[in-house]
This record gives structure tokens, sequence and C-alpha cells, in this order.
């Protein structure tokens, strides 16, 4: 699927390209990046000049860097993954790193650019994701951009070698319209 550019304040959803490989591998071999991914993207360069590749390629799903205005860096990845479900849904994933870049906001950005898309443009009914169900700053991000907790799979997630309960969080996009409403009405 065609990747949009998305423009935020301090943010861009831009495509990615392979010349990002080098530093997503970066990115994803710090362990405490690592540690917050429910699944293991490979982290050699060439597995993700690979990814980068079938990203552009997929016509499920929209797979965007997350770019900071202000120098260009790449941040990390965001994307709506199962663009071909016919209930109009779509899983939504992030990454951010290296970790000094956490706590900045960039998240919490990079999700409401997506998900303003994902109801906008994309005309989706429903966005789902999964997160570790003590990723607290996660779940703070998530329920900043309209997601409410509809469930926990109880030891569902692995990290290291524990297992870990995974939250499901989703928000309508009904409830995202009159959120949105509400906060121009301010």
């Amino acid at each position: 699927m065609r990747a949009p550019r998305l423009l935020g304040e301090r943010i861009e959803l831009r495509p990615l390209r392979r010349a990002d490989a080098p530093r997503l591998a970066e990115i994803l071999r710090h362990p405490e990046v690592r540690r917050t991914l429910r699944a293991m993207p490979p982290v050699s360069v060439a597995g993700q000049q690979l990814y980068i590749d079938a990203a552009a390629e997929s016509r499920t799903e929209l797979i965007v860097g997350i770019a900071a205005r202000e120098d260009g860096r790449l941040l990390g990845v965001t994307g709506l993954h199962h663009l071909d479900d016919p209930a109009s849904k779509a899983e939504l994933g992030i990454f951010i790193g290296p970790p000094v870049e956490w706590g900045k906001g960039y998240g919490g950005e990079a999700v409401r650019l997506l998900v303003r898309h994902g109801f906008e443009v994309l005309r989706l009914n429903r966005i789902w994701l999964h997160v570790h169900a003590d990723h607290a700053s996660a779940i703070r991000v998530y329920e900043g951009a309209g997601f409410r907790r509809e469930g926990l799979l109880r030891q569902s997630g692995r990290r290291g070698d524990e297992l870990v309960d995974v939250a499901v969080m989703g928000v309508l996009r009904a409830e995202w319209a009159a959120a949105a409403t509400a906060s121009a009405a301010r």
C-alpha cells in the first residue's frame, strides 16, 4: 500500500526507504526497545531492507517511518496491519528508539496522526492493538489517542523467558470523531 506523508508538529510519518535499514537495525538492537515488542523483527541491515521492500509492496499493511521534523532523523516505525479485514478494522503497531528518544511525545503524536489517517482516509471503523499489560507508558499514549482497554489476554505474550499478560485496546471511528469534535469545540 502506498505510504502517505503525514505532518505533525514535531514528527513526520513518511514512507520507509532502503537507506533507513541501518538506522532501523541500530534501533532494534537496543535490548530496551526489543523488550517492548511482541514480535522480534530481524535486526540485520539486510533483514531490514527486506522488511522495507515487503512493506512497500504490501496490499494489506500501511507501514511508515517516524521521523523528527527538525532534522529528519528516523525515530521508529508505525503502521496499520490487516487492512483487508472485511469488518473495516486494522491493528496498530509502533516502536520508537533508541531509548533516549522515549518520553518526548513522539509516540503519542505518531499514534494520533495514524489513527486520524485510518479513520478519515482509509475509512476504518475500528483500530485495535495488543500491548504488554504492564507497559504503563505505552498504555497512557494509546489512551491519549482515544483507545480503551477492552480485555486482557493472560500470559499471552513473552518477554525473554517470562510469560506476560497482554492488554487488548481499541478505538471506534464514532468514539474518535466525538472526541475530535469535542476537542475542536474547546
